[in-house]
């Protein structure tokens, strides 16, 4: 049997499938032997000694983390500060990990995770601790550097496709005597993936959505306004679907609300609104928006085949690259055809990965800057594929766990800042 313990966490928003991640990663932990304990809520979960015990959840409930959606042990938005900065968290965690055995750390998220796991990998060799951190891919955005792709995100792609699709037919539908213009907010601050994925909805020009607003152009309302007038002038209505973060030529965003979240990002305050009042007062149409936030990585009911095979394959890998020695590394996707579409899972380092952020590439930029290009569509149609839907009840709702979450006992005294 392997010496020590694993400990997985989960970190920022959740997703449809970061279970599924979860349920791989104690279940390969599980054929080697190895005893996996959860932290309570993220790495705060970690610095409060808030541990969960996984070995008492029996086979079937961990299996059932595959179709359950989101955080099965509780996640967080908490950014470490760098360790010249403030040092006494991380003195903690090794605190912490020595108090428990533990000698493997797996982090599930994104950018900022990933930088959290590798600055730790670099104090557990300071304090001659043996630990390996390892950084578990996970975000909707899709815009980790170096994976071809993020679990977590073909599913809310799938979702944000389908649902442009269904709204543009009620839009279409209506469009005659009421609503002529429906704008649809999707997430992203700085990359327009989920926009991109949008696209998907409609493949001609005039289908919805018919103007798609990146973050990675500037947005120009008096051109927008036009194209939209244009829009409804020939084809009779307009979908619009508009990232969070688009912003103007300044750089402010065009939805920004004021104040800043735990990770130092502006808050932004519903770009869809804002466009939709903007195209009443200027155009006089009758608008109806959307804002599907939480809808869009917790729609596990219309997840993606592909998507689910990725959450699995990177959970499975990660416990495999820690008992094997690897250290500051992350398991990404790696694509090696587009049709059929092939991939493989390989180690990346997480000095690669941590705060670098994956934006658009231009050749997935229609040129007029709103809409997608082949390019785009050859990249995103695999990612969406496939159909994984939950086991449903005779209620006629989908059939989720809820964990024991069963606490070890604390060694240390109470964590206090």
């Amino acid at each position: 049997m392997n010496r020590g313990r694993l400990l997985y966490a989960q970190s920022g928003g959740v997703t449809a499938v970061i279970n599924a991640t979860a349920g791989a990663v104690i279940e390969t932990a599980r054929k080697h032997k190895v005893e996996v304990l959860a932290a309570r809520n993220g790495i705060l979960g970690a610095l409060r000694e808030e541990l969960i015990n996984t070995s008492k959840e029996s086979r079937a409930a961990v299996a059932a983390l595959r179709h359950t959606p989101g955080g099965a042990f509780g996640s967080c938005r908490y950014k470490l500060k760098a360790p010249e900065q403030d040092r006494a968290p991380y003195e903690r965690l090794i605190d912490v990990f020595r108090a428990h055995d533990i000698r493997w750390f797996l982090y599930n998220g994104g950018n900022d995770s990933a930088d959290t796991a590798h600055k730790l990998s670099k104090i557990a060799a300071e304090f001659d601790y043996p630990l390996a951190c390892i950084g578990v891919p996970k975000t909707v955005d899709n815009d980790l550097a170096i994976t071809d792709c993020c679990p977590g995100f073909g599913s809310a792609a799938k979702y944000t496709a389908v649902s442009v699709r269904e709204a543009a037919l009620d839009v279409a539908a209506m469009a005659d005597t009421s609503t002529k213009v429906f704008v649809y907010e999707v997430m992203g601050r700085h990359a327009g993936w989920l926009a991109a994925a949008a696209g998907m909805a409609g493949a001609g020009t005039d289908d919805a959505p018919q103007l798609i607003l990146f973050p990675e152009r500037t947005f120009d309302e008096a051109a927008f306004l036009e194209r939209v007038k244009a829009t409804v002038a020939r084809v009779g209505w307009c979908v619009v679907v508009a990232s969070e973060g688009i912003h103007y030529a300044d750089g402010r965003f065009v939805a920004e609300a004021g104040g800043t979240d735990s990770f130092g990002h502006s808050q932004l305050g519903g770009v869809a609104p804002h466009l939709a009042a903007r195209v009443k007062d200027v155009l006089g149409f009758k608008v109806h928006w959307t804002v599907p936030d939480y809808l869009q990585r917790s729609a596990r009911h219309l997840a993606s085949a592909t998507d689910l095979a990725h959450a699995q394959a990177v959970g499975k890998a990660a416990v495999e690259y820690a008992l094997a020695g690897h250290n500051a590394v992350m398991p990404v996707i790696v694509r090696s055809s587009d049709a059929p579409y092939r991939w493989k899972i390989a180690p990346a380092p997480l000095a690669k990965i941590a705060n670098t952020e994956k934006t658009l590439p231009k050749t997935f930029l229609r040129r007029d800057g709103y809409g997608i290009t082949d390019t785009a569509r050859r990249y995103l149609a695999p990612l969406m594929r496939g159909e994984a839907p939950p086991p449903y009840g005779t209620g006629g709702l989908p059939k989720y766990v809820a964990l024991k979450n069963a606490a070890v006992a604390k060694k240390l005294p109470d964590w206090r800042r």
